[in-house]
């Protein structure tokens, strides 16, 4: 732009020095007056167009993210892909410790638990969960769950010897209230539990003493407590094993059943439905927050210990 304006500038200062030689000087001073006027007033316009041109062609052009911003942005998606990617990571490590999910061990205790049932006395097999039971004292403990037609039965089992331990068996059509919801504690109490859960109750006109309240041993209480297996997101079959929500329906209508079916006397027949917080009076419990924080309810693989 520039060359091309001085282009046109050049030419008249050249016809007026060849147009000054026939002239006389009045009139070359006056010409030559109003050709620097000229000058002044036209020499301003190459130096403002060529910078003016850039900066109108740089706005109407669309912004574009700078590579320097796309250096930055980059790293900031791989850092948080790596996050991601070790916490799902470190989260498989732990969950592979437990001897539930190692091939065939699940299998091969639901197989036990079921030859243990008795056939005329608890009827057919329903369904089977994998559950955590919470005790008096806030302790996990991992739990093998059976629905049959007559009974609900709680099996302690070893997954690392395969073998059953301790049986509980609670007749469904004695089962009066099934309570759902969140954990809470007393007001002074320091523990705390997140989740939710489903407690079974079976003999409402009896409280646990106060010797049951206080010893952690005890199993003479009138209810009991189920919430979620750690292991319930490792796999889609094992969050059906593990779903609550499914178990508090299965168990609500094998338990109607059983009242319908066989009625006890003295006894209010159905199953009173709660929705409300299921309170656990545990006020220090230091034994179940050491217990807890090191799964020692659960079958794990605890590593080589030696000296």
């Amino acid at each position: 732009m520039c060359e091309k304006h001085a282009g046109q500038i050049f030419p008249v200062s050249l016809s007026a020095r060849r147009l000054s030689v026939t002239m006389s000087e009045k009139d070359e001073e006056i010409f030559k007056s109003v050709d620097l006027e000229q000058q002044t007033e036209k020499s301003p316009e190459p130096d403002i167009n060529p910078q003016e041109s850039p900066s109108e062609t740089e706005i109407d052009k669309p912004s574009t993210p700078s590579t320097e911003a796309k250096a930055e942005s980059t790293p900031s998606t791989h850092t948080s892909a790596a996050k991601v990617k070790w916490t799902s990571s470190a989260e498989q490590f732990k969950l592979k410790r437990f001897f539930v999910l190692r091939p065939g061990t699940l299998d091969h205790g639901m197989e036990d638990v079921k030859a243990l049932v008795n056939p005329t006395e608890d009827g057919a097999v329903q369904s089977v969960w994998l559950m955590a039971e919470v005790d008096h004292w806030n302790n996990e403990k991992e739990r093998l769950v059976l629905i049959t037609e007559n009974t609900l039965l709680i099996f302690k089992y070893d997954f690392v010897m395969l073998n059953c331990e301790q049986i509980q068996k609670i007749p469904l059509n004695y089962i009066d209230r099934i309570c759902h919801g969140t954990f809470c504690f007393p007001p002074r109490s320091l523990l705390t539990r997140e989740g939710e859960g489903v407690r079974v109750f079976w003999d409402k006109l009896r409280e646990p003493s106060f010797t049951s309240r206080w010893n952690p041993f005890s199993v003479d209480y009138p209810f009991t407590t189920f919430t979620y297996h750690p292991v319930k997101s490792a796999n889609e079959e094992l969050g059906h094993l593990c779903d609550i929500q499914n178990f508090r329906e299965q168990l609500t209508s094998a338990a109607q059943k059983a009242h319908s079916k066989n009625p006890v006397p003295g006894k209010a027949n159905g199953v009173l439905l709660l929705n409300q917080p299921i309170l656990v009076e545990a006020y220090v419990g230091l034994m179940s927050v050491i217990g807890n924080q090191n799964k020692l309810g659960y079958c794990l693989a605890r590593g080589n210990i030696g000296f």
